[in-house]
């Protein structure tokens, strides 16, 4: 395999690639011993008609393309790791010369990393954050540990209330036809949860148990089921128990129990820490979004739009992979959502081009500090993986190729660029 490589306007570059005639002819001889089985001539029993014979027949070009798909990927792999530019896209293949007894020649279009000129990056302003607590986010904070181990209990004396949890019976109808997917028995709702249609739950405020009621209801336009879309329904129910919150007495006893302090006055001070902690953690977030897009702002570059399209696809597979984790297909995805692969992959674009801003900016900060990551760094990061995994470190670092380390050195760069940008910042 030889390589040329082309720089051309915009970070874009033409990689010309070449194979040799030697391991062309393999491929097409791979090709044939794949196909033979599939071929039959008069005169040849099926899987012994002769190569030559199906090339004179049918043209040499017969095995052409599946020769050319068996050489592109490794000579492309090949061709890449030569390569001494910082290639940041996938390629446009053009398949230049492929012929019995010649080289085969194909071209790359490909990205290249784009030049960044840095503006103002240091002595950067950003907005000083307070990390107060009041009393009244302890409460409140409190509070809603207090929801999370409230007990349920049957209400007898009242009707249904905004908050309670309902165990009812449902059933709905469409011009008086019930439809799929419209019955229920004994189900447990919450009133206010908004986990039923719109206007649903809100008639069941005011009904006693053991009571039926007609629910009125219009299904949404993007309801995901398209034969209800728009429709009016009524869904008969019947209030079978109502079930209401019982928060606990916030008192020593409740801090025993949702902590590990004997006292309310100690469980208080831990929550004012932490929420002070918080505070202060979410404020230095903050101001690292603010001054990195400050220097994102202030400096010079373009982008060749090969790398955004590499990007927005990336990103579009991991998205698909992780419905496809939830037990769902990208097509049942765009049916319930009403969404379009086009749709989605321009509402990504913006996403994209931000994130390959930022992480461009970042390494020119990193590279103009001399922001270098040590071995015994990386060991650290390495590390704190592990932990997280439960494995080894040592066997970790072991299973890791060298590119994978050299990533994680970037990454490691790039955050450390960051707290660069914050820790060189103004507060005004």
């Amino acid at each position: 395999m030889s390589l040329q490589v082309e720089k051309l306007e915009k970070s874009m570059a033409k990689l010309t690639i070449e194979v040799s005639a030697d391991d062309l002819e393999k491929a097409l001889q791979s090709a044939y011993m794949k196909q033979k089985n599939k071929i039959s001539l008069p005169g040849f029993r099926k899987g012994k008609v002769p190569r030559q014979m199906i090339e004179k027949m049918f043209g040499a070009e017969v095995f052409y393309d599946d020769a050319a798909n068996e050489l592109i990927p490794k000579a492309y792999a090949d061709a890449y790791d030569e390569c001494e530019e910082d290639i940041v896209s996938r390629p446009e293949i053009d398949v230049v010369q492929i012929e019995k007894g010649k080289p085969f020649i194909f071209t790359a279009m490909v990205a290249l990393k784009p030049e960044v000129t840095l503006g103002e990056y240091k002595g950067l302003e950003v907005e000083k954050f307070s990390d107060e607590v009041t009393q009244e986010e302890v409460d409140a904070k409190i509070k809603e540990e207090a929801e999370k181990n409230a007990r349920k209990v049957t209400v007898e004396d009242r009707p249904v209330q905004d908050g309670d949890e309902v165990i009812l019976d449902y059933e709905g109808f469409v011009d008086d036809v019930a439809f799929e997917g419209g019955k229920g028995e004994n189900y447990p709702l919450v009133i206010g949860s908004g986990s039923f249609i719109p206007g649903f739950e809100e008639q069941l405020i005011g009904v006693s148990a053991g009571t039926d009621v007609e629910v009125h209801v219009t299904f949404p336009e993007e309801y995901h089921a398209e034969d209800l879309k728009g429709k009016d329904a009524v869904f008969k129910c019947k209030v079978h128990e109502i079930k209401a919150k019982e928060l606990p007495e916030i008192d020593d006893e409740f801090a025993s129990e949702v902590s590990e302090f004997d006292t309310l006055e100690e469980y208080k001070a831990d929550v004012e820490a932490k929420l002070k902690e918080k505070k202060t953690a979410e404020g230095k977030e903050k101001q690292e979004d603010a001054v990195v897009e400050q220097a994102v702002k202030n400096a010079q570059y373009e982008l060749p739009e090969a790398m955004i399209s590499t990007q927005v696809s990336q990103m579009a597979e991991n998205f698909s992979r992780r419905i496809q984790a939830q037990g769902m297909t990208m097509e049942q995805y765009f049916q319930f959502t009403g969404m379009t692969a086009e749709k989605m992959l321009e509402e990504m674009r913006p996403q994209a081009v931000k994130s390959i801003e930022t992480r461009l900016v970042l390494e020119a900060v990193a590279k103009a500090e001399n922001i270098e990551v040590s071995e015994e760094r990386l060991d650290e990061e390495i590390a704190k993986m592990a932990e997280n995994y439960q494995m080894d470190a040592d066997k970790m670092k072991e299973f890791m190729g060298e590119e994978e380390k050299k990533q994680m050195k970037e990454d490691i760069a790039v955050q450390e660029a960051i707290t660069f940008l914050a820790d060189n910042a103004v507060e005004k």
